[in-house]
């Protein structure tokens, strides 16, 4: 493979860290955003959904038009889509349009999942694939150390509106750089006949669903870390913010760890339940640290922020390798799609939980979402 395959791994993160910023940035800006609009906790998880509520009807036909069209221009489309929308977003006369406008966000960004996967999948042999697509899922965790680090200076001094006006200058530049440097893989022998196909496999969606229930952890941990540590614990949004940061950077390392780990081993499901179930252990201890020493609590919230981040690369890679090279795009897709529903519930669940009971009961009872998506994985060999 040529050595611009190192290019295509570079854009394809940039733009993933890009799109990755806006839904992780939200609630970075949740203290701004409850303040600006009077939002209740319940409210304020619903808003936080909403991202993901925009990406479940389109990252599918993302996808299939990624295999029909190429990475290219799906890409770039989406991803100045949602520059726009977020720009309509920051300057809304009202609630009504500001969720109208992340929600836009949400759905025209999410054409980087499939397209940018697709893009380092087709470049990269299999012995570098796991290293390759760990490497481009630190872009979730880059993306969002980015944010919780910009956003809460920006929020103090712009508001809500200089933060989502910076969220969508970084869409912008990921789009135009797609656009300059993204070239397509050389052609490969399958044929795409049926790219449908991944839709009818029970593998996909085992896998999906599986990855969903354990994404519903990460969401729980992520959207309402600096919520958390800021309303509960007294920290600074610049504090919780940064505690949010380092969980991300620790995150982004075992991603590109666990990815090499899985090439080492050839298998991508092994490491994949192992880290699982170190998960739901660590989210276990952290509920039961909730109300000790921020010395004892921090570095639990750190470890099970980071393990929440871990696994993704291997199920996103595992479901490219499932499909083949031709058909990525929609398996692709698909899998994105059961975690973004997953995401889109697992943010008002958790805040309704909360709201109902404790912060206790609602990570404790988060430790199970890891354990229920193993089960429905577990017969998955590859």
């Amino acid at each position: 493979m040529s050595r611009y395959r190192w290019t295509i791994l570079a854009l394809g993160t940039g733009a993933q860290a890009a799109y990755s910023a806006v839904f992780l940035g939200i609630p970075v800006l949740a203290p701004t955003l409850a303040a600006e609009y009077d939002l209740t906790l319940p409210e304020v998880g619903l808003v936080i959904a909403a991202v993901n509520v925009g990406s479940v009807g389109t990252l599918l036909p993302w996808g299939l038009l990624a295999d029909r069209i190429g990475e290219r221009w799906v890409l770039a489309t989406g991803l100045t889509g949602a520059s726009v929308a977020l720009v309509v977003a920051g300057f809304a006369p009202s609630f009504g349009v500001f969720v109208a406008g992340i929600t836009a966000a949400g759905a025209l960004g999410a054409a980087v999942n499939a397209a940018s996967g697709r893009a380092v999948m087709s470049w990269f042999e299999e012995r570098q694939r796991g290293f390759a697509l760990g490497i481009r899922q630190t872009a979730v965790p880059v993306g969002g150390t980015i944010a919780a680090l910009v956003l809460p200076p920006v929020a103090a001094e712009w508001g809500l509106r200089g933060g989502l006006v910076a969220l969508s200058c970084g869409c912008f530049a990921a789009a135009a750089a797609g656009l300059i440097g993204l070239r397509e893989a050389p052609p490969v022998d399958e044929e795409l006949r049926d790219v449908t196909h991944p839709l009818k496999d029970p593998r996909i969606w085992r896998l999906a669903i599986g990855s969903g229930l354990i994404l519903g952890a990460q969401i729980c941990i992520l959207a309402f870390l600096v919520l958390f540590l800021h309303g509960e614990r007294g920290l600074s949004t610049a504090e919780a913010g940064a505690v949010l940061a380092i969980t991300q950077i620790f995150g982004a390392a075992l991603r590109i760890a666990a990815g090499r780990w899985s090439d080492h081993v050839h298998a991508r499901m092994r490491p994949l339940r192992q880290l699982a179930t170190t998960l739901a252990v660590s989210l276990a201890v952290t509920a039961l640290l909730l109300d000790t020493p921020l010395v004892l609590l921090l570095p639990a919230f750190v470890v099970a922020g980071a393990l929440s981040l871990s696994w993704n690369g291997l199920a996103f890679t595992a479901t490219a390798e499932l499909a083949g090279r031709a058909r990525s795009g929609a398996a692709l897709g698909f899998q994105q799609t059961a975690l973004s529903v997953a995401s889109t519930g697992a943010a008002p669940l958790f805040a309704i939980v909360v709201d109902a009971s404790s912060w206790t009961v609602g990570f404790g009872l988060a430790a199970l979402f890891p354990l229920a998506g193993l089960a429905v994985m577990r017969q998955l060999t590859i």
